[in-house]
């Protein structure tokens, strides 16, 4: 039996991963800033399922959380990072405060839990820690640049986390999930459109009116349970054949890029003595 700290986890990817959890057997405490769409399950699962309102923005919130579940379950196993916003938009777009919220919640939201969590997991010299990335962190996107620039930000503290946490049993792996029937798209915020964008908001308009087919969340869920089941889990993991083949294809496109200017890269480098220091 696991021990589970899930954010955001009433609704999406987030609500799946909690009920995979509790339908193996595993204890949950499910996060969230509105818990209301957990009900049913804290009344099926009374003893396996902490259900707290948390808001992951709120650093103090967020150890006073951590240690709330701790102390209830005597354990944490896996933290998964799921909570997070999508915010739309041109770079061009985007206010300070639009800018800063966007990395609130997918950074140092994840960040605070991260933090949190540490603590317990070096303690015990075990646990996971997964990091609910995105397709956007593959290569940023138009109108999606601030929320890929939240989830490259998160893969880079989670590559030095894996390092640094490795020593103490720790295991760490960002999920990078493709597309799944949530509310992320419905429910997210957009900037102020600027005229000089709109050729190329018609021409992505077009692009998207072909339409997407996403998979249920559930297909997550059972992704996530081989991931954690697993003992040598990866780093990174994709989610879906369409993710999957655009990293191979972004991989390559930088690797060939690279190689044709491999003569410039070398030639800015040559080693020298370091420089006196003068008085």
């Amino acid at each position: 039996m696991r021990t589970w700290f899930i954010t955001g986890a009433s609704r999406g990817l987030g609500r799946a991963f909690t009920e995979a959890a509790l339908e193996r057997g595993d204890r949950v405490a499910a996060v969230a800033r509105n818990v209301g769409t957990l009900r049913d399950l804290a009344d099926k699962h009374q003893d396996r399922l902490l259900v707290r309102e948390l808001d992951v923005t709120d650093r103090e919130a967020v150890f006073a959380t951590v240690k709330a579940a701790h102390e209830h379950f005597g354990r944490l196993d896996v933290v998964v990072n799921n909570a997070g916003t999508m915010s739309s938009g041109m770079i061009e777009e985007f206010t300070e405060e639009e800018a800063r919220a966007q990395f609130e919640v997918n950074f140092f939201g994840a960040l605070w839990v991260t933090q949190a969590a540490m603590p317990y997991l070096r303690e015990q010299r075990s646990g996971h820690i997964v990091q609910i990335s995105s397709i956007a962190a593959l290569g940023g996107f138009p109108t999606t640049g601030l929320y890929s620039a939240s989830k490259f930000a998160l893969e880079g503290i989670s590559e030095a986390l894996a390092m640094e946490a490795a020593q103490f049993g720790v295991k760490v792996t960002m999920v990078q999930p493709g597309g799944y029937w949530t509310d992320l798209y419905t429910s997210m915020s957009a900037s102020e459109p600027l005229p000089e964008y709109a050729e190329l908001r018609e021409e992505l308009a077009r692009q998207w009116a072909e339409g997407s087919v996403d998979s249920e969340p559930r297909l997550a869920a059972e992704a996530l349970l081989k991931l954690v089941d697993s003992p040598n889990p990866p780093l990174r993991l994709l989610l879906g054949s369409m993710v999957y083949d655009l990293a191979f294809g972004i991989s390559r496109q930088r690797m060939e890029t690279w190689a044709a200017w491999e003569e410039v890269s070398r030639a800015a480098e040559k080693a020298v003595p370091a420089p006196e220091v003068t008085a």
